[in-house]
């Protein structure tokens, strides 16, 4: 592990951050709301910090390795989410565990929140919410992959650190910094019209700003109390479902796509197309029990909120328009279990990721194949194209270690006097990065202790950096020269 890199990366990653903070500064200025001082100590310490680490290692010329990606990445985020929490400490007067946990909870694009009175609450911190939720859900690491380069940083082994889902070795350009580059350009395009079709649905352009700044990176912060209720607008919420979907699906499939013009692509890959029909079963069977149950007086009714819940839970977004956890039968079960699910691998969604699950099902098929017939040699293949066997004993390893690390928060949870549907609730919500959980967490964690709140904050890291980012840092062996 090389020092000097890691301490000359993290200033470099610190001087960007700070770059972050400008928006809002001016944001401030232009509604002159007050917030002006709050948003400015961050920036100087982020600033001042940066230099301190970069200036004296600037011409270090060290490659990063995989080792000092990981704790570098990890250092980061951790940072990141510590340092977001100033200006909430600062501006609403929280206390650490809150202001942590709000800051937390913007960066991995959890959404789940403990303020309240967002209606009247300066615009400036309001826009700074938004904001970081666009960086965490394109990845401020790969953000800055895009940059490294013009610093001689190499970013591979911090792209494969940051980036979700089991195929990280793929790139869709030769180069990682044109790989960087092309997501960051679509990710922005996507941004740009979910602003203008939120504007043209209705919306001001501070609210369309903020919301498309919210939808894309499926986090689900909003500038209202009631979130996307308070609207209650059928177009508004037709605009934020379908930029949700796209946003759900990898952003290498967008890519590709777009720069050649196939948009039969999108059918021919089979994480999209495993997402789309989970999608539509499980709003048919949403609107179904929903009628039934005669919880809405028509279809049409039943169908609006059904198709808007199942889509924000499973893509991890959180946004609201009705509280599901009071849904009848299993409904409120349901999909908080397809946020488990979550989008597709290269998405910004949370969740374990749709192409895990295709791999494991797959997997079964096989088995249950050779229990049928047992001198039968078959490979499994995905998209036409042989599987390797580490990404399928990686999938595997995935879920044995996600259900120590989900059993492992709940239990502590619950110690911490959580009845068991709320500690589920909450543990689901923040590990899966969705936001609304069951129970007493269904809307609001304000009234979770302060030290649980500090642990599901680090369930959100956990989960936004799938787990073994963190859990290698923990092993003896990483430390091992």
């Amino acid at each position: 592990m090389r020092l000097i890199v890691i301490i000359r990366t993290l200033g470099v990653l610190f001087l960007l951050f700070s770059t972050t903070l400008l928006p809002p500064i001016g944001i401030s200025l232009f509604y002159d709301d007050g917030g002006f001082q709050h948003l400015a100590v961050p920036f100087a310490l982020a600033l001042a910090v940066g230099l301190v680490l970069w200036l004296p290692f600037r011409r270090d010329a060290h490659a990063i390795r995989s080792r000092d990606g990981f704790l570098i990445v990890a250092l980061m985020w951790s940072a990141m989410s510590l340092l977001g929490a100033v200006p909430f400490m600062l501006a609403l007067d929280l206390g650490f565990a809150d202001a942590f946990f709000e800051s937390a909870s913007g960066y991995t694009t959890t959404g789940a929140t403990v303020l309240e009175g967002l209606d009247t609450m300066a615009p400036s911190i309001l826009f700074y919410r938004q904001e970081i939720q666009w960086l965490g859900g394109i990845g401020v690491i790969v953000l800055a992959v895009a940059l490294l380069p013009m610093l001689g940083i190499g970013g591979m082994q911090l792209y494969k650190a940051e980036t979700a889902g089991p195929l990280k070795d793929e790139r869709f350009t030769p180069r990682l910094a044109r790989t960087a580059r092309g997501l960051v350009v679509v990710y922005a395009v996507l941004t740009a019209a979910c602003i203008v079709a939120y504007w043209l649905a209705g919306m001001s352009v501070f609210d369309a700003v903020a919301h498309g700044l919210s939808t894309l990176s499926t986090a689900g912060y909003s500038t209202h109390d009631a979130s996307l209720g308070y609207f209650d607008s059928v177009p508004i919420e037709v605009v934020a479902t379908v930029f949700t979907l796209i946003a759900s699906i990898s952003y290498n499939e967008h890519f590709i796509a777009w720069r050649t013009l196939q948009l039969n692509r999108y059918a021919r890959d089979t994480q999209t197309r495993a997402f789309l029909l989970i999608v539509v079963v499980l709003i048919a069977i949403t609107t179904l029990v929903l009628y039934a149950t005669r919880y809405y007086d028509s279809l049409a009714e039943a169908l609006r909120y059904a198709s808007f819940e199942v889509v924000s839970v499973i893509s991890t977004n959180g946004y609201m328009i009705a509280d599901f956890s009071l849904w009848p039968l299993a409904l409120p079960v349901l999909l908080i279990f397809s946020g488990f699910i979550g989008g597709c691998a290269g998405s910004s969604s949370g969740g374990i990721k749709v192409i895990r699950f295709v791999v494991l099902f797959k997997q079964v098929g096989i088995h249950i194949h050779r229990l049928v017939h047992p001198q039968a040699i078959r490979r499994m293949k995905l998209d036409g194209h042989p599987l390797p066997d580490t990404v399928v004993e990686a999938v595997g390893g995935f879920f044995a270690v996600y259900v120590v690390v989900f059993f492992i928060f709940m239990a502590l949870a619950m110690m911490d006097g959580m009845d068991q549907v709320t500690a589920f609730g909450a543990v689901a919500a923040t590990i899966n990065n969705v936001g609304p959980g069951l129970g007493e967490v269904a809307i609001t964690f304000a009234d979770v202790s302060p030290h649980s709140k500090i642990m599901f904050s680090l369930a959100m890291l956990f989960g936004r950096l799938e787990i073994y980012t963190f859990l290698v840092l923990l092993t003896p062996a990483f430390w091992r020269r």
